[in-house]
């Protein structure tokens, strides 16, 4: 792989040869400073490929770093609300970070590579943050980006693919689990985790093998064995709201990009209390996140299950028909496989209590004129979608 060419717009992953034949719709977005593909040939195929077969997601463009020395641990454990003392070598755990206030500055995973080596992905460019806050710790902290690349691959036969592409070793392999091995002489990591809720892996290998990765997987659909199909940043809108994971920028306003006071959220308000450990020693944002736990709360992200038809898109929400407005709708889909409108809301709660009844007002556009309905709303604790084979060890061989 070429290094990058940072007087271009808009980077090129490694798999991006790859990717731009494959993309006919030639639907661009941008994600991280990369040109990534929204839609390769439809949203309904890619979709469906996530949930009956197997699909390929180019997640290079995620933001990689490494962190390794004595205190490594140590400063991570600082900096995520999340005790991660006990995460061995070759686990992958989810965490959160906030700042002083208690209020979220992103989400992601650390992976720990083994000995004093961890590498952390986030959503958004951390390494301002991350080297302020290692300030006083025995650590060494690099942006490898653009030095790993990554493809995310999700479905019901991810496993199968994978086996069959030459990638062994999985068999017991379970999720938030890592696993070396070699494909065609280069090193591969692979991790079974994913943004899809379904069974699924992320194969990490470095650039100069990208290609020869890329081509192994989709090998295996040209030698008719299984059906794999690249897909984009709409379909994965889609699998991830059904599996109720957040998004920032989208769901919520980070700490760092809100303008506002009040805009950006805590932990508890994003429904992550289970991700906060008031229990060890000090971090950032603890003493506020401590202060908050024992008030009753005020607002929380909720999964919503909207009835009817319509799109809720930025839908107001009330506590009643005609009642008074508690907040809005973030994101939403609809989900073909269940049948029904999902979607992520922001809703106010009235002495830390939830809302007895929540309806949103839709406003839609039917022949040039605009009309609006009324939807009953159900909020779910549970994901929308979470089904058994997701965490079975060993997959199916289907």
């Amino acid at each position: 792989m070429d290094k990058p060419n940072f007087n271009q717009v808009l980077q090129h992953s490694p798999f991006f040869a790859r990717v731009d034949e494959l993309n006919l719709m030639k639907s661009w977005s941008a994600w991280n400073g990369y040109q990534v593909a929204r839609v390769y040939d439809t949203v309904a195929a890619e979709y469906f490929a996530v949930r009956s077969s197997c699909s390929v997601f180019d997640m290079t463009p995620m933001e990689k770093y490494r962190i390794k020395g004595p205190d490594a641990l140590k400063f991570l454990n600082r900096m995520v609300t999340r005790d991660i003392s006990n995460l061995k070598p070759g686990r992958v755990t989810y965490v959160v970070w906030c700042n002083d206030d208690g209020r979220v500055l992103d989400d992601g995973t650390i992976f720990h590579l083994g000995g004093d080596g961890y590498r952390l992905c986030a959503q958004h460019h951390q390494l301002d943050w991350l080297m302020i806050s290692s300030l006083g710790f025995d650590v060494s902290i690099e942006e490898e980006t653009h030095d790993v690349a990554a493809l995310s691959v999700q479905g019901p036969t991810s496993f199968a693919v994978l086996e069959a592409a030459g990638i062994g070793g999985l068999d017991d392999l379970k999720p938030f689990v890592i696993h070396h091995t070699q494909l065609e002489g280069m090193d591969v990591m692979i991790s079974r985790t994913g943004f899809t809720g379904d069974l699924g892996y992320e194969v990490w290998v470095d650039p100069r093998h990208a290609i020869t990765l890329w081509d192994a997987v989709f090998g295996v659909k040209e030698r008719g064995l299984y059906d794999v199909k690249p897909m984009g940043l709409d379909a994965l809108e889609m699998v991830r709201i059904e599996a109720g994971f957040i998004m920032p920028g989208d769901d919520f306003i980070t700490a760092e990009t809100a303008v506002r006071d009040g805009h950006d959220r805590s932990p508890f308000e994003l429904g992550l209390t289970w991700a906060v450990s008031l229990d060890k020693s000090y971090y950032t944002g603890k003493k506020a996140l401590q202060a908050e736990h024992d008030r009753p709360i005020k607002r929380r992200l909720v999964k919503l299950s909207v009835e009817g038809n319509k799109a809720p898109t930025d839908s107001f929400l009330y506590d009643g028909k005609n009642g008074m407005r508690i907040g809005a709708i973030k994101s939403n889909i609809w989900s073909p496989i269940l049948k029904r409108n999902l979607a992520m809301a922001d809703i106010e709660y009235q002495n830390g209590a939830e809302p007895s009844e929540i309806w949103a007002e839709i406003y839609y556009q039917k022949e040039l004129e605009w009309k609006s309905t009324w939807a009953k709303c159900q909020i779910s604790e549970k994901p929308f979608w979470n089904p058994p084979r997701r965490s079975k060890t060993p997959p199916d061989r289907m």
